[in-house]
């Protein structure tokens, strides 16, 4: 990989690994809502119960280790970048015990796999954070073996998760943060109908398809809902890291009001919005 590339997903690991501790905290919340996303990914990938199956970008675990209660027969190498996350995705296996699985802390753009290795492969939630993601998708297909699917996720528009956007929205509206440069890692890179499907036909794959899926983040009430966003969410941190005690009490009131006006009754209940793609080798 170029050296700018290089710096990108060292700086993503770096992050990662920072965070985990929140990941971990906030597991159970947060892996419920992520969990509708994981459930389309495994129906799209159509397991047998003797397939090896290769879980990329995987976080504290999921959806590898349901995919390896579900492929008893076989095994899943559950991947990610960050070591730390890999450590509570270990721990979440033992909890589980769930034996069949694999760790193996690496960069999704050099797989350290031979060719045609895996009979599926899943990644959820991991292409907005690569550094080439056409890289990323050209080392995924080189293992997978022929007439086999990868599935993937990634997030839908703004507009269609206020769970980012009402604490995202406050803070630009408080804040001149800088505008990443165009194309660079985060939320929405992915968010268009047509980019995942274009990415995985320029890598060859074929029999194409995606579907919508909607999660629910059950936070309960305002408190946790930012509570939860400062403990695991980077660009959320990284900009209030820069802002004074003051606007930092603004930004939370904001962030209270905006919440609880969009939930009157004080149950904070988000709806989520993700397109899972599915493509053959």
């Amino acid at each position: 990989m170029e050296k700018e590339l290089i710096e990108i997903r060292e700086q993503q690991k770096t992050s990662w690994n920072k965070f985990s501790p929140g990941w971990k905290k906030w597991d159970d919340l947060f892996m419920e809502h992520l969990k509708p996303m994981g459930e389309e990914i495994i129906n799209q990938l159509d397991l047998k119960d003797s397939d090896i199956v290769l879980d990329i970008a995987a976080g504290t675990g999921e959806p590898g280790l349901t995919i390896a209660s579900k492929v008893k027969s076989g095994k899943v190498i559950i991947t990610d970048l960050a070591d730390d996350m890999l450590v509570i995705a270990h721990e979440n296996a033992k909890k589980k015990k769930i034996n069949n699985v694999e760790f193996n802390a690496c960069c999704v753009c050099e797989l350290p796999f031979e060719d045609n290795t895996f009979d599926a492969i899943s990644c959820r939630l991991g292409f907005m954070f690569f550094p080439d993601m056409k890289l990323a998708v050209k080392e995924m297909t080189r293992v997978l073996k022929p007439g086999g699917k990868i599935s993937t996720s990634v997030w839908l528009g703004p507009e269609k998760n206020f769970w980012v956007t009402a604490m995202m929205g406050t803070i630009n509206n408080n804040m001149q943060l800088p505008s990443p440069p165009a194309g660079a890692p985060g939320m929405f890179r992915c968010a268009g109908n047509d980019f995942m499907t274009g990415l995985f036909a320029e890598a060859g794959l074929k029999n194409i398809y995606h579907s919508e899926v909607t999660g629910k983040l059950n936070c309960g009430d305002a408190d946790t809902y930012w509570t939860m966003m400062t403990e695991l969410a980077a660009p959320v941190v990284a900009a209030l890291s820069g802002a004074d005690d003051s606007t930092k009490e603004k930004i939370k009131y904001e962030v209270f009001e905006t919440v609880n006006k969009k939930f009157p009754d004080g149950s904070i209940v988000i709806d989520s919005g993700s397109l899972v793609i599915c493509g053959e080798k």
